[in-house]
């Protein structure tokens, strides 16, 4: 099942005949996915090679066999250089598409700046009637090849950063469910087409995640507890800051503290490879972006998140009560407060794609608000907050099994006006669920509101 993509395969669908393309994003986003289908439009021989952990030359005899496969050469001939293989094929008639998939790979088992030597050199000499599509899970190391003192900066017609599905586009692999149903099961399994196409349609939230994310054979739970992991150097001090996480923000100073990390001085380089590729993201209140004392560090994939925040710690109690037992223990008597937190997320994304559509005319940020009540003499933020020239949008987010009611709204009025410093341009309400009763110069949005396909 293809979902969503609609501009990233418009723009793959073209015709890039003596061109570069690059697509990158993390594991299971979909790049393979989006690349084979943009292909379908192609009406010419394609080539898709998936890069090996081995030696130039490994890769190059794999890519040659992917060549004889697609009948573009008749027999594997021998070559010893990549170059090779290309000024090969550009004495051939026809056009044709190849596909470098992980180039990671052939990256890390290689001198890495040779091999992006190798890649420019093909790239401006010999694909005049090739296009060549490169793809890589790595974000850190495809980043890289973008810069300018890399050698390949500047070879690509376009660059494709794939991310994960919206909120929204994830909800069209369960279209029936409700807009609170759906909230729960983005919130869980997150935007990974490949999660999502795992996940029965019909079947309830509890009964999605017994059957795939507490089912230790099923690829849900592989996905989360090995295939994320299995490409870091650091493996058992990711799984701990992960575990450190779970479903929370924390400054690096939190961190360091529960993993007793000052000492060796070495979490920085540890989670350094971790924010390079996205599995977690340092985020700073819109009024602080220059406050580091101020950010926080959170896991950016909501199923991993799940999996650290109830099953990491838990390992030996689910294969002791199993599954539909330890949903019920473990699970059940706090998911409403680990959706409510992804909730806040998806109120910010509603408006990011509002943006994006052109409705957020004047917002120039999306975020949290950092402030400090002194006459209650505490701190904290605001979750979804839309910055303007003249003041900030402030909106209480609610995922509540019930319509928010009219005395809830007063209170969350008032914390908002014990803020002095804070200059109000708007205050708005989310609810999942609706309101019992709307009343003030207030927005209200509602689970339809922001799940209308318009969005």
């Amino acid at each position: 099942m293809f979902v969503g993509r609609e501009k990233e395969l418009a723009l793959l669908q073209q015709d890039y005949i003596g061109k570069a393309v690059m697509v990158y994003g993390k594991r299971r986003v979909g790049k393979t996915t989006l690349i084979q289908k943009a292909l379908e439009s192609h009406n010419c021989p394609k080539v898709y090679f998936e890069c090996l952990k081995g030696t130039l030359q490994d890769n190059i005899d794999g890519l040659v066999q992917e060549l004889v496969r697609a009948q573009i050469l008749p027999v594997p001939l021998q070559f010893t250089a990549l170059q090779d293989v290309f000024a090969y094929l550009n004495t051939l008639p026809q056009k044709m598409v190849v596909v470098i998939d992980e180039y990671p790979y052939l990256k890390a088992m290689n001198e890495s700046a040779t091999v992006d030597s190798i890649f420019q050199s093909i790239i401006d000499n010999r694909i005049a009637n090739i296009a060549l599509i490169i793809s890589g899970s790595h974000i850190g190391m495809m980043r890289k090849t973008l810069q300018e003192k890399n050698a390949l900066y500047g070879r690509f017609a376009a660059t494709i950063k794939l991310n994960e599905l919206s909120y929204l586009d994830a909800a069209k692999f369960y279209p029936d469910k409700t807009p609170y149903e759906k909230a729960a099961h983005y919130a869980v399994f997150g935007g990974s087409p490949f999660v999502n196409q795992m996940l029965c349609p019909t079947a309830t939230l509890r009964e999605n995640i017994i059957h795939t994310i507490l089912n230790p054979v099923s690829p849900v739970y592989l996905y989360a507890s090995q295939l994320l992991l299995s490409d870091y150097a650091v493996k058992i001090n990711a799984e701990r800051i992960f575990a450190v996480l779970g479903n929370s923000k924390k400054r690096y100073t939190e961190i360091e503290d529960k993993l007793d990390a000052k000492k060796t001085g070495n979490l920085a380089k540890q989670m350094k490879p971790l924010i390079d590729l996205e599995i977690i993201t340092r985020n700073n209140p819109i009024n602080k972006l220059g406050d580091n004392k101020k950010s926080g560090f959170e896991i950016n994939d909501n199923l991993l998140r799940f999996y650290f925040t109830f099953l990491y710690k838990n390992a030996s109690a689910l294969q002791m009560l199993g599954a539909e037992a330890f949903y019920d223990e473990y699970i059940a008597p706090v998911l409403t407060d680990f959706i409510s937190r992804r909730f806040e997320g998806i109120c910010r994304d509603y408006f990011s794609l509002q943006a994006h559509a052109g409705k957020g005319r004047g917002v120039r940020n999306i975020g949290s608000y950092y402030y400090d009540d002194p006459v209650h003499r505490k701190n904290g933020e605001f979750d979804v907050v839309l910055e303007y020239a003249d003041g900030y949008e402030i909106y209480e987010a609610k995922y509540y099994a019930q319509p928010m009611t009219l005395d809830e709204i007063h209170r969350e009025v008032q914390q908002v006006e014990a803020i002095r410093e804070l200059k109000v341009k708007q205050l708005g309400f989310i609810a999942i669920n609706g309101f019992a009763e709307e009343e003030g110069p207030y927005t209200y949005l509602n689970g339809k509101d922001i799940y209308a396909e318009e969005s």
